[in-house]
């Protein structure tokens, strides 16, 4: 064996005796039911990724169309954000909080620089949920109201403050009671809006809601939100972890409409894939409002760390420099339109494609279909997944590197999957 393949095992003799190993560990210290689960559906272990491809334990490469639901946007272990993050962890690691943070400070100017308008002051927090719980937090603190309105099947996180605004009751049930003076209105109708708001410390909103199953709204539905919110006094949260930093095919997803909200949370995508890193970036107003004298009400020990920010920065960076954009517009617009005409041609088995940029959504006609079509593709070395609030709908969301004709072997790869179920189950 190569010493590349001998790296790859992690100390273990063989690829089987890595794979008995990393399920026993599952199966003891883990997650006992998803590991029967795992095992049950075939699923290898994951070894070596680089760009977008992951190779699992006996060598097998996956074009990732699940993209880690969308955190790697400069794909796996992009080369520039590791060379940052390896020179950074030379000199220091994590921050002693006492001084000043050089690379929070870069970092923090750098998404103001490429934020909406006047969105400036910035936390960093360590991943999507806690973004939203601080974005929430500042809300509150800011409009001194209590009430949040979010919308129903929304997906927002799994923390306490996150999931109360969070759409779906299955995540939900178990922790009740969550907290107080949330509603929930439909996606993409703001008619209903001005009364919701009126009494409300803020709205917040996916620009697509991507855990909700690939729902584009109207265009002009966060113009009209922003305009509402201005009226009722409620502050405007867009939630941009899974939409923001290029993946709709624009830097952040409330450019369709071209607004500004007065919070927008990130994550996901924000490091490149490198080290897990959220923020929420704020207008100067709304944050004064809430810690002008109390700067030190909402910290984080870990969050805005050196390494995290280092990677962050890189990451900015490269999206910029390598016009990743441009490309997930092109490769979305092509993906969807691949996925429409399968959509056409399989019409017992799919509902209907939708999508902006590289989130893309595949609904089929029952949530049966999906037990066939994914671990078909799985087959054929290409990943792809659900969205959590709603089962019959098949997420793609490629790193933002891929290439016209990694998004043809993944369209090939969908077509075999609905191929099989429709061979397999007919019409249900």
């Amino acid at each position: 064996m190569t010493n590349r393949v001998i790296e790859a095992l992690y100390g273990a003799s063989t690829p089987q005796a890595l794979y008995d190993e990393t399920f026993e560990n599952y199966k003891q210290y883990v997650n006992p039911p998803l590991a029967r689960v795992m095992k049950v559906s075939g699923s290898p272990v994951e070894v070596r990724a680089q760009g977008c491809t992951i190779w699992d334990h006996n060598g097998k490469a996956y074009l990732d169309f699940a993209g880690g639901y969308g955190v790697f946007t400069l794909g796996h272990s992009h080369p520039k954000v590791i060379e940052a993050v390896k020179a950074q962890l030379e000199l220091m690691s994590l921050s002693g909080k006492t001084m000043f943070n050089v690379m929070l400070g870069r970092a923090s100017k750098r998404l103001a620089e490429l934020a909406p308008g006047d969105l400036q002051i910035s936390f960093f927090a360590n991943s999507g949920t806690e973004a939203v719980e601080g974005a929430i937090k500042l809300a509150r603190a800011a409009s001194k109201r209590h009430k949040i309105v979010a919308t129903r099947n929304a997906y927002h996180g799994k923390t306490l403050g996150a999931l109360s605004a969070s759409g779906r009751d299955y995540f939900k049930e178990a922790y009740a009671p969550l907290l107080a003076d949330i509603a929930h209105v439909e996606y993409g109708d703001a008619t209903v809006l001005d009364e919701q708001l009126r009494d409300a410390a803020a709205f917040i909103v996916e620009p697509v809601q991507g855990e909700g199953g690939v729902h584009v709204p109207p265009a002009g539905y966060l113009r009209a939100v922003r305009e509402i919110c201005d009226r009722t006094g409620a502050l405007f949260i867009a939630d941009e972890v899974q939409t923001g930093l290029g993946r709709c095919g624009m830097l952040f997803g409330c450019n369709r409409d071209d607004v500004v909200p007065d919070v927008m949370t990130l994550a996901k995508g924000l490091s490149g894939g490198i080290i897990p890193v959220g923020a929420y970036i704020a207008r100067p107003y709304v944050w004064n409002a809430a810690y002008a004298k109390h700067p030190v009400m909402h910290t984080s020990t870990f969050g805005g760390n050196e390494l995290a920010c280092a990677a962050a920065l890189a990451a900015m960076n490269v999206l910029l420099e390598d016009d990743l954009v441009v490309n997930a517009r092109a490769r979305g617009e092509q993906l969807l339109s691949g996925a429409r005409e399968l959509a056409a041609k399989y019409p017992t088995v799919v509902k209907e494609a939708r999508g902006l940029g590289l989130l893309v959504g595949v609904e089929l006609t029952s949530e049966g279909y999906g037990g066939w079509i994914i671990p078909e593709m799985v087959k054929r070395g290409v990943t792809a997944a659900w969205t959590l609030n709603m089962q019959r709908v098949i997420r793609l969301e490629p790193p933002l590197v891929v290439t016209q004709s990694e998004v043809d072997r993944a369209l090939t790869a969908l077509e075999a999957g609905l191929a099989t179920a429709q061979e397999k189950l007919g019409a249900l």
